[in-house]
């Protein structure tokens, strides 16, 4: 059942993509000239709106919760209408969720690879059990250029090594790049975001020591708020929600009760504030 006002979606998105093309034309000549990728996160939206935007052209979507996106890709609706979508994991991965993950239909990148240990899961999974009909999964490796003990990623003096142990060690999956969340609410009067400018070194560091082209290594970048001035500097992806979907709408959760602090709370509250940073 189709909501009211579902035909927005398509104008919004639209709007979005036409910022996207202008900020490419303004980044410098020196930046490979790769054409920016638009991952439209359907994160909290029904299957109406994935169709929506599936109708009106667009093919990649991407998903923060593990659940929610097999949830949505194995949906009967998007299994018949939407054919051609690639569905990009962009949330925190557990190890212990990587085989669910690995089964979604039309699964096409996951971004967020954080460890060594992780890369070898899931690398040894898809191997087990789609590397023989579906070829080499693409990833990209998270790093946490901000530093913040809410978000996930790599060190960043972390990134070569761990980009060498993939490149030579996990045959099942496709390096395609670095990923970065980057502080929320940072103030572009300030100057070129420096988690942009982070994660830039880090392609040029993994380039020079590992000998690959710098056309070679995506980066993604940039999400709602300031997906125009990552493109600007070089990103090749960027992850755009609520400016195609509209807010979303978060169950609300009962408040603690006020107890000694202690590191439960602490691990909950943090996951609360990635939840709602992640993809604005």
């Amino acid at each position: 059942m189709w909501n009211v006002g579902m035909s927005e979606v398509g104008k919004a998105l639209q709007a979005v993509v036409d910022r996207v093309n202008k900020a490419a034309s303004r980044r410098p000549k020196t930046l490979p000239a790769l054409p920016p990728r638009l991952v439209a996160v359907s994160k909290t939206k029904p299957p109406e709106m994935v169709i929506d935007a599936y109708q009106n052209g667009h093919r990649n979507f991407g998903e923060n919760y593990v659940n929610e996106l097999v949830d949505k890709a194995s949906n009967p609706q998007i299994l018949e209408s939407c054919p051609g979508v690639e569905w990009h994991f962009i949330g925190h991965l557990q190890k212990g969720n990587v085989n669910k993950l690995l089964g979604v239909p039309n699964l096409f990148m996951v971004e967020t690879v954080d460890s060594v240990k992780l890369a070898d899961k899931v690398n040894s999974s898809w191997q087990r059990l789609r590397a023989a009909s579906a070829g080499k999964l693409k990833i990209m490796v998270q790093i946490n250029t901000s530093g913040e003990e809410s978000k996930h990623g790599l060190p960043p003096g972390e990134t070569v090594d761990t980009v060498k142990h993939i490149l030579t060690k996990c045959s099942a999956l496709h390096f395609s790049g670095l990923m970065t969340i980057g502080r929320s609410g940072y103030d572009l009067a300030d100057g070129p975001n420096p988690d942009f400018q982070a994660l830039l070194s880090r392609r040029q560091e993994v380039c020079d020591s590992l000998q690959i082209p710098l056309e070679n290594v995506e980066l993604s970048m940039g999400m709602s708020m300031d997906f125009e001035h990552a493109i600007e500097m070089g990103s090749t992806n960027v992850r755009v929600g609520s400016t195609i979907f509209g807010n979303r709408d978060y169950p609300d959760t009962p408040t603690p009760s006020p107890e000694k602090k202690s590191k439960v709370p602490t691990e909950e509250a943090a996951k609360k504030m990635e939840r709602l940073t992640v993809t604005k």
